[in-house]
């Protein structure tokens, strides 16, 4: 419907007002193979033709391009249901996901989820996420390893002259090794926390004289900068947060729909 509306729009644009708007049959307004089309079809079509032509061009719409849109529709059902195609199982499984994904989102649509989400509650969310997260961003590069004693040797060669970057592409195992272990710009959010605490009590130009433990093995880092980003403001970010919000009271229904439910895994 909505790929023939909005073609249907576009070839209303060169008939809009042309010739007069006749009147409409008390019943009907066209038959096709003795099955009438309705004078509330029309009606409804035009009023979905109407809202989707471009703002200053919803006037009047020649009776004449519905028409023959609609009468194009039935011919085209008639043709469908004469190859039975509403009883081919390809056709009907499609159908019923279209029927069920229709049912979900209406379902969606009426749950408490789909309440309008007010200004204070995506305040709330900023001030909280936004609004109180650090705005200092550090650039480092680092040398991971498996072994803690291998990262202490590393160390001792570091402070012996050898190359930074040069250590990291011979001897780190982690992805940016072959890149000389540069991590880009990065905030104390985007890293596990010891190796952001890590990296921020180091001064610029100087790299971790103990071995930093995390879950991915021992790493060795070196500070080359840091710098304040800009937060963004609240209305830049507003109607993400809105949409954040909508997904969580979606989640938080279905998770509240799944625990009143008897449901089985196999």
């Amino acid at each position: 419907m909505n790929k023939l509306t909005l073609s249907l729009a576009s070839i209303l644009l060169a008939s809009l007002t042309s010739g007069s708007v006749f009147a409409l049959d008390a019943k009907s307004v066209a038959s096709v193979n003795g099955k009438k089309i309705s004078q509330a079809e029309y009606k409804k079509f035009l009023k979905q033709v109407t809202a989707q032509a471009p703002k200053g061009q919803q006037g009047s719409v020649n009776r004449q391009v519905i028409l023959d849109e609609l009468i194009n529709r039935e011919v085209l059902l008639q043709e469908s249901k004469k190859l039975k195609l509403h009883k081919d199982k390809k056709v009907l499984a499609v159908l019923q996901q279209q029927k069920d994904n229709f049912l979900i989102q209406t379902v969606i649509s009426r749950s408490p989820a789909a309440k309008p989400v007010s200004e204070k509650e995506m305040k709330e969310v900023y001030d909280k996420q936004v609004g109180s997260a650090d705005p200092k961003e550090f650039k480092a590069r680092h040398i991971l390893v498996k072994e803690e004693d291998k990262a202490k040797k590393l160390i001792e060669e570091l402070n012996d002259g050898a190359d930074f970057e040069e250590t990291a592409k011979k001897e780190s195992t982690g992805p940016s090794g072959k890149n000389g272990g540069d991590l880009g710009w990065f905030s104390a959010a985007q890293m596990v926390p010891a190796f952001s605490q890590a990296t921020a009590e180091l001064k610029k130009g100087t790299h971790s004289q103990k071995p930093v433990k995390t879950r991915f093995g021992y790493h060795i880092i070196k500070l080359e900068d840091s710098r304040k980003r800009e937060l963004p403001k609240f209305e830049a970010v507003k109607e993400q947060i809105r949409t954040l919000i909508q997904k969580q009271r979606i989640q938080d229904y279905i998770v509240k729909l799944r625990s009143k439910a008897k449901i089985e895994v196999k």
